[in-house]
């Protein structure tokens, strides 16, 4: 089972159509896949709290699916693209904090991933938009800050693949490296790929080889060498 978070820096119009093509990559490879929308700055009730409520409330639906009896959802992957790698690390954090239980996230591909929301302040990343999603500055919102930023967050507990193109210019690979050193300091067990010649969306597109690794590591089958 995976449940896929899309990006979009938080924001309109951006929503979980940028991970359909993922989600129908997953599904051909027999994954069952939960495409999971949010509250999006520009709608009534985004940005702190509500987008990160909807995150935790789609991803419990899971437990009331028609299909429930045939999912296990004892063993969730997580994946998430931009400010949905975002959303998949901090989701796995919270799930952990409040003890986990069903569904339960067992693994997160963070995909080009915001993953530390001090940093993505300092370096005006998306425009300011983590500005727009917590209220204002690190200096006036540090505890929101505190709460969901992923590297803030560390250990998860459970596996983590950070994926990132050294071409991004939108999330630039700094973000993987930083978040993955930090999480095997805290004990974490994480693997961080960098892909040459691979930009910002490339890293979700099912025709290129850092959305394949990263889907074949979702489902533990190793990606044939091209």
């Amino acid at each position: 089972m995976a449940v896929l978070v899309h990006g979009g820096f938080w924001s309109m119009p951006w929503d979980a159509g940028l991970m359909a093509p993922a989600a129908r990559d997953l599904a051909q490879r027999g994954v069952a896949v939960w495409n999971l929308e949010y509250r999006r700055l520009g709608e009534p009730g985004a940005g702190w709290p509500g987008t990160f409520t909807d995150v935790l409330a789609g991803f419990a639906a899971l437990a009331g699916l028609p299909e429930v009896e045939v999912l296990d959802l004892s063993s969730v992957a997580v994946a998430g693209h931009s400010a949905g790698g975002h959303l998949a690390l901090w989701l796995a954090a919270e799930r952990k904090a409040y003890g986990g239980g069903r569904p339960a996230v067992s693994a997160v591909a963070a995909l080009a991933a915001v993953t530390d929301l001090r940093l993505c302040w300092e370096q005006d990343a998306g425009g300011g938009a983590v500005r727009h999603l917590l209220g204002g500055s690190p200096s006036r919102y540090a505890e929101r800050y505190r709460a969901v930023s992923p590297i803030e967050r560390l250990p998860l507990g459970i596996p983590q693949l950070l994926v990132s193109g050294r071409r991004d210019r939108m999330v630039p690979p700094g973000f993987s490296i930083r978040y993955g050193d930090a999480a095997a300091a805290a004990g974490d067990d994480v693997t961080v790929l960098l892909f040459e010649r691979t930009g910002h969306m490339d890293v979700i597109n099912p025709g290129k080889k850092a959305w394949r690794t990263a889907a074949a590591w979702m489902i533990g089958r190793p990606e044939p060498a091209l």
